[in-house]
């Protein structure tokens, strides 16, 4: 069996628990844990449990995403670089949304938020990145950066939010992060 999330949404908890208790005072036996969870989908209407998981709503990250994610670890500390240029886009959007909003930052305070997530020690690569892919812009002296204010895509959006708690936030002196979008 998957651990997918399914959602179960029920009309009526009363019939529920009745149809539930029925199934299972017919069982001779402890219902196996697929049984079991035939025995819930029966109770919520379902035909059975593929059944319930087809009519999940539930929609699922888009492969870029886990591959993406693949690259955090479980403290949210990026472990490599990825080769692939638009996960390499993805993985830098948790850190976009880290970096203070219409606020000049010199090389050094961006350099602090990078490295409180950047596990693999090479920030100035990452930083690099922020730029080529238009997520944040400098000076022609290096002497100041601004994050590109932007709607992020439905997969940035998706990364964003699977990191929130995990990637440590460090934010430089005299700076505001923003709140992750939830």
């Amino acid at each position: 069996m998957s651990r997918d999330v399914t959602p179960l949404y029920i009309d009526d908890l009363s019939s529920f628990t009745k149809s539930l208790r029925h199934s299972l005072s017919e069982q001779e036996t402890t219902p196996t844990h697929a049984a079991l969870m035939n025995i819930i989908a029966k109770a919520a209407g379902a035909r059975n449990y593929q059944h319930l998981k087809s009519k999940s709503p539930t929609p699922q990250a888009s492969a870029d995403v886990t591959r993406a994610l693949r690259y955090f670890d479980e403290a949210g500390l990026m472990t490599q670089w990825p080769a692939n240029t638009k996960i390499q886009g993805l993985c830098l959007w948790p850190f976009w949304a880290r970096l203070a909003p219409r606020q000049s930052m010199n090389e050094k305070e961006i350099n602090a938020v990078l490295k409180a997530g950047c596990g693999f020690g090479d920030h100035v690569l990452m930083r690099r990145s922020l730029i080529d892919h238009g997520l944040v812009t400098r000076e022609t002296d290096g002497s100041a950066y601004l994050r590109v204010e932007q709607t992020p895509s439905t997969d940035a959006l998706a990364m964003i939010r699977s990191l929130p708690n995990r990637l440590p936030l460090r934010v430089p002196r005299g700076h505001q992060a923003i709140q992750p979008v939830k």
